[in-house]
């Protein structure tokens, strides 16, 4: 089997801090959110190889990342797109991803901003059972929520109907971005799209595989965080976190109160402050402040003041006044 790790997205609801960040780089405790699922792969040896999808823009962070990190397996291959307005869609991304890089085999393919609680070798152990293309399902527990997801309705474990994101949801139970798909289905990604479908969304392009082909759902329970808000990735550094606190071994935090869910990063440095749900990236400092749900990104500086709710771009000074 080969894998695909989606990266292509350009995060601009989380800008500053994914400005000239890929959001799968976003740390969460001691790893990030895409080394989770690098993991994940690395240790099943059903899969051979990973493909990293991601656009010219960040193919350098990219690259340089790959270069230093403990995993073999990841590969980078660019889409030659370098702003959200140039962007194939997801669909049309994997289609040329297929082409580009020759693949037959069957394919994993995963979103790079999931956090899932489930093991990727639980998905794959699911999809050899099935022998067809499946999909991971959620149950997000709130019809408002499931507005922004493709929702998916099953008998047993099969597909019957889709939903993709519907003004009035008939159910919680959403596909989120994880899917496998034999090797007999991957040429139907250009024969879908060669009939001016849906580029975008996958949703619509399992709506329209299930029409052809049996499509099964991996239920799990437990967590699952779709990262592209702050607040969605503040919910994931909270819940992988647990109502503790992680600070790295070269932070320091001197006459402090740390709350629940505080992530203090390598060489950062909090004195005299008060921190409750944020995440301070490497090289910041925050002194004499008291900041609550909020994001202060690397090489920041912030003295004498309150905030709530805030994303601070990298190398911002916010002093408050005497």
């Amino acid at each position: 089997m080969k894998a695909v790790v989606l990266a292509g997205g350009y995060a601009t609801r989380l800008w500053p801090i994914t400005k000239h960040r890929p959001k799968m780089f976003l740390p969460v405790g001691k790893s990030t959110v895409i080394d989770t699922i690098f993991a994940d792969l690395e240790a099943d040896d059903r899969i051979s190889e990973v493909f990293v999808s991601t656009n010219e823009y960040f193919a350098d962070e990219f690259e340089s990342y790959l270069a230093d990190s403990e995993f073999e397996k990841p590969t980078l291959s660019i889409e030659e797109t370098r702003a959200e307005d140039e962007k194939f869609g997801v669909v049309g991304a994997l289609a040329e991803l297929v082409d580009r890089e020759g693949v037959e085999e069957d394919l994993v393919v995963i979103a790079g901003d999931n956090l899932i609680s489930f093991d990727v070798a639980e998905f794959v152990d699911f999809f050899e059972e099935k022998e067809s293309p499946i999909l991971a399902a959620y149950d997000v527990g709130s019809r408002e929520r499931a507005k922004s997801y493709g929702l998916v309705r099953l008998d047993g474990d099969q597909v019957v109907e889709f939903q993709e994101k519907p003004k009035d949801p008939k159910s919680t139970l959403v596909s989120i971005a994880c899917y496998a798909f034999t090797a007999e289905t991957l040429p139907k990604l250009d024969e879908y799209l060669a009939s001016d479908n849906n580029p975008d969304e996958p949703g619509w392009f399992l709506q329209w595989l299930q029409s052809r082909d049996s499509v099964y759902a991996f239920s799990f329970d437990d967590a699952w965080y779709d990262i592209g808000t702050a607040e969605s990735y503040l919910e994931a550094v909270a819940w992988k976190l647990d109502g503790q606190n992680f600070v790295h071994d070269d932070a320091t935090v001197e006459n402090s109160e740390l709350g629940d869910n505080v992530q203090v990063m390598a060489d950062a440095e909090v004195r005299n402050s008060t921190l409750e749900r944020c995440v301070v990236f490497s090289d910041a400092t925050v002194e004499n402040s008291t900041l609550r749900e909020t994001i202060a990104d690397q090489q920041t500086h912030i003295e004498g003041l309150q905030l709530t709710d805030t994303l601070i771009g990298e190398h911002s000074k916010l002093v408050g006044d005497e």
